[in-house]
């Protein structure tokens, strides 16, 4: 094996479109040794091999990281630390686990206080996804020109740090780093909340009796476009909502009071503030395109 491999041997636990695509980027790099699968669906798996997103798959947790130089968790965030302590007799000294998930105070204040001595913990969210989920979804470019928050710990080990931060970059992403704290609640604003009023939005809509038919059949692109995201995964969705619950209702507040402002400019008829409040949103909007 070239001594350029920066990973020997990865685990992916959980192999669907996050760390499927991890794994065929880190391929496509050549920063990867084997490749390991874990996961509870055996025809996922199987798929996983056809695809050539892992080397090799095994159902038995100890197995599954047996030799492993980093171990990636990518299965949703209520499950991390309990699947964590399935593998954890497994590892070997100097392992480092990370994550994928969309909510890191939950995660972190439950994993790192089981971690034995040697064992490193590097919590991280790739900001990157479809509404697609399977092995089948995975692809190499998933990550490029995407952002990968890192968030160490006063317990984070800097050489494990640098090592997954370097995974990161070497699949396309540039690594931002903050606290815990601030990435739930820049999580819940950019992406927890636009994903609840997606799917509220679809529930409203398809809700709507005033017609024998499903006035969704006729939704074009906008719509389509809009609540695209309300295709996710549910159970990931209802883990999320329920882990970073405090970041989330304060950014549905705030969006309730600008949704409360919106709609009495329209029961007003007020042409003037319609306009304002439409325009203060384009140039938010246009600025960071």
């Amino acid at each position: 094996m070239s001594d350029s491999v920066l990973i020997p041997r990865l685990a992916i636990i959980g192999v669907g479109l996050i760390g499927g695509s991890l794994a065929l980027a880190l391929k496509e790099a050549g920063a990867v040794g084997e490749v390991v699968g874990y996961g509870r669906g055996k025809p996922n798996l199987e798929t996983a091999i056809k695809l050539g997103v892992i080397d090799r798959y095994t159902r038995d947790p100890l197995d599954a990281v047996k030799g492993a130089d980093v171990v990636f968790l990518a299965t949703p965030v209520k499950t991390l630390s309990t699947v964590t302590q399935l593998f954890l007799p497994g590892l070997k000294a100097g392992a480092i686990i990370t994550d994928g998930g969309s909510v890191k105070g939950d995660v972190a204040r439950a994993i790192e206080p089981m971690l034995p001595e040697g064992v490193h913990f590097v919590p991280g969210h790739p900001i990157a996804g479809t509404e697609k989920s399977g092995a089948d979804a995975a692809f190499p470019t998933l990550y490029h020109g995407k952002r990968c928050i890192l968030t160490p710990t006063e317990n984070t080990d800097l050489s494990a740090l640098e090592l997954i931060e370097k995974m990161w970059t070497l699949v396309g992403s540039e690594v931002v780093k903050m606290t815990l704290e601030k990435h739930d609640k820049v999580l819940a604003a950019i992406s927890h909340l636009p994903h609840m009023v997606a799917y509220s939005l679809v529930n409203a809509v398809g809700s709507y009796d005033h017609y024998e038919e499903n006035i969704l059949e006729f939704s074009a692109g906008g719509f389509r476009d809009f609540t695209r995201i309300a295709s996710s995964d549910p159970t990931m969705w209802r883990d999320i909502a329920e882990t970073n619950r405090e970041a989330l209702l304060e950014m549905m507040e705030q969006f309730e009071g600008f949704f409360a402002e919106l709609k009495a400019d329209v029961s007003e008829g007020n042409g003037e503030k319609l306009f304002e409040f439409f325009l203060r949103s384009k140039q938010l909007r246009d600025a960071i395109l």
